[in-house]
């Protein structure tokens, strides 16, 4: 167990050290989320000329490549909505709409969301994370990781949002008119998007776009399992929050964010100052993984019990 809480952690650095850890540029936001929406650019593209130009297996690969790099740009949103990756802040809110929109989330509405899961991270009553129980059976498990479930959810959110008044606890009713606004924009661009490629008579944008995500899903299900599942619930981040030690790839994919006890006790450090933070801290993580494969084979065995 950690001797001291995360609030005691970040009392112990000293002024030159918070003030290194919370400095903010625009350069290195611009370089990862350059890099990322590139290659989705780039293998995007391939697949639209590829097809019947090669084998069905390579255009699932490509696919499945293609769904995971749109996925992980919820990791993108995640940190756009803390407004850290970027110094100007109209980087951070447009990026975010460009994220949301392609992963399906209403910006605006995640902000409140996220928001409401730092402040009561790990609570059973009041963390809207905890509204959607995690797997315990391997059935459970298996559902969880097609991410079929959290699709539907998210759809079934943007209409809700698009044609009630927001009623979540956690969206201040002066800003909920904003939240429906921002709901029937998105709605407004996919049908648009459909209309053009009915049109067109194109099928781009679902091999491009909607069958990567489906293909991709798993990965980001498997990733995000990793942050919380099977920890405590207590109010320290440094229990209740599970950091994982993984590659660079994985790192680059998800914004720093497998450094996650460390985004839990200090969310306002940026993407980038995550692994020095990570050194100041490390003996005072509970919850350390080897990798997401060696949780999730973990977890399955744990779920083949019950």
């Amino acid at each position: 167990m950690p001797d001291l809480d995360h609030k005691a952690l970040i009392s112990n650095l000293s002024a030159q050290e918070r003030q290194a850890l919370l400095a903010q540029d625009d350069f290195h936001g611009l370089r990862q989320f350059g890099l990322h929406a590139g290659a989705i650019a780039f293998v995007g593209a391939l697949i639209a000329i590829s097809q019947n130009q090669i084998s069905i297996i390579l255009v699932f690969l490509l696919m499945l490549s293609q769904g995971i790099l749109i996925c992980f740009l919820f990791t993108t949103l995640h940190e756009t909505v803390h407004r850290t990756p970027f110094k100007t802040d109209a980087l951070n809110v447009w990026v975010g709409r460009i994220c949301g929109f392609l992963v399906f989330l209403g910006p605006d509405w995640f902000r409140y969301f996220h928001f409401a899961h730092h402040r009561f991270t790990h609570d059973p009553e009041n963390d809207p994370e905890l509204a959607s129980p995690k797997p315990e059976t391997l059935w459970q498990y298996l559902k969880y990781l097609s991410g079929l479930p959290e699709t539907k959810d998210r759809i079934v959110t943007l209409l809700r949002n698009a044609i009630w008044i927001n009623e979540d606890t956690y969206v201040p009713a002066r800003s909920r008119s904003k939240v429906m606004r921002e709901a029937r924009i998105q709605l407004a661009l996919y049908g648009g998007i459909v209309v053009v490629s009915l049109l067109l008579r194109s099928p781009i944008v679902f091999y491009v776009w909607l069958l990567p995500i489906l293909l991709g899903a798993p990965f980001l299900r498997g990733y995000l399992l990793a942050e919380h599942a099977r920890c405590p619930n207590v109010a320290s981040m440094l229990e209740n929050t599970r950091t994982t030690l993984t590659n660079r790839t994985i790192r680059f994919l998800a914004w720093n964010m497998p450094y996650h006890v460390e985004h839990h006790a200090y969310a306002a450090v940026p993407f980038h100052k995550l692994p020095a933070f990570h050194e100041h801290i490390r003996a005072h993580i509970a919850h350390l993984e080897n990798g997401y494969v060696a949780f999730n084979k973990s977890y399955v065995a744990e779920s083949l019990k019950k």
